[in-house]
C-alpha cells in the first residue's frame, strides 16, 4: 500500500497537490471507469440533500475538475457557484469545461481549504466531493466551512466510507485497495496516485466518528447517509442559526 512520503502537513499537502496535477488530464474518465458511472448518481444525491436555495451562493471545496460544480448548475442554473482548489491543472480543466457549458458560468479560484479567502457568513451552502480524507487538517477544514456558511446553511460531504458489514467491508477492500490501483494506473496513467488515493482512507474516520467530528466543529444535527452498503457516505451538517438578541 502506498502512502505519502512524509507525515508532515506541508510535505503531505505538496505531495497531494502534485499527485492531482499528474492525474488531472484523465481524472474524469478514470472516475467514471472506477465507479461504473455511479459517481454521477452519488453527486446528484448529495446535491439533493444540500437543498440549495434558488439563486443561492454555493461553495464547492476541493472542486477539482468541477464535477460537483456542474452538477449544482444542472440542478439549478440560478445558483452562484464558486469552486476552490489548490491544484492549478485541476482548475484549468474545470475552466475548460465551463467554457463548453451552456449554463451559468461558475467561478474557479486557487486557494487553500484550511484557510478560506472568504468573509464569515458568505455562503448559502457548501459541498465537498471525495476530498476530505486528503486534507491535512480535517477539523480545521470543518471549522473553516462552518465560518463561511450563513446561519442555517448546510455542508454536504460526499466521500468513500468504511462499510460496517464485515463481509461487504472485505469485498470492498479487495476492490478499493487491489483493483483501483491497477485499473487507475491503466486508465489514469499513474498507478502510484491510484495507490495513494485508497490508502488515504485507512486513517480517515469511519462514518459515525466523522459525524462526531462535524458536531465537535460546531455543526448541528450532523448525520450521514450510507450508500453502497456504506462504501460511500454522505455527511450533512448545518450551521446553527443565530440566536435572537
Amino acid at each position: 500500500m502506498h502512502s505519502a512520503p512524509s507525515t508532515r502537513a506541508g510535505d503531505r499537502a505538496t505531495y497531494v497537490r502534485e499527485m492531482f496535477a499528474r492525474i488531472a488530464p484523465r481524472y474524469d474518465a478514470t472516475n467514471r471507469v472506477l465507479t461504473a458511472g455511479m459517481d454521477e448518481a452519488w453527486r446528484r444525491r448529495a446535491i439533493a440533500l444540500l437543498a440549495p436555495p434558488k439563486g443561492g451562493r454555493i461553495l464547492d471545496l476541493c472542486c477539482g475538475t468541477g464535477d460537483v460544480v456542474f452538477h449544482l448548475l444542472r440542478t439549478d442554473p440560478t445558483l452562484r457557484v464558486t469552486g476552490i482548489d489548490f491544484c492549478v491543472p485541476m482548475l484549468e480543466a474545470a475552466r475548460a469545461r465551463a467554457a463548453k457549458e451552456a449554463r451559468a458560468t461558475p467561478e474557479f479560484l486557487e486557494g487553500d481549504v484550511t484557510s478560506l479567502p472568504f468573509d464569515d457568513d458568505a455562503f448559502d451552502g457548501a459541498t465537498m466531493g471525495f476530498s476530505l480524507r486528503n486534507v491535512v487538517d480535517l477539523d480545521g477544514v470543518l471549522r473553516e466551512v462552518l465560518r463561511v456558511l450563513k446561519p442555517g446553511a448546510r455542508f454536504v460531504n460526499l466521500d468513500v466510507g468504511k462499510p460496517q458489514n464485515r463481509l461487504w467491508r472485505r469485498l470492498f477492500g479487495l476492490y478499493f485497495y487491489g483493483v483501483v490501483p491497477l485499473l487507475g494506473g491503466l486508465v489514469g496513467g499513474s498507478r502510484q496516485a491510484y495507490a495513494y488515493l485508497p490508502s488515504s482512507l485507512t486513517h480517515h474516520p469511519d462514518a459515525p466518528h466523522l459525524r462526531d467530528r462535524f458536531e465537535r466543529a460546531g455543526f448541528v444535527e450532523p448525520r450521514y447517509v450510507p450508500l453502497m452498503g456504506g462504501a460511500i457516505s454522505i455527511h450533512i451538517g448545518t450551521k446553527p442559526k443565530a440566536r435572537a438578541a
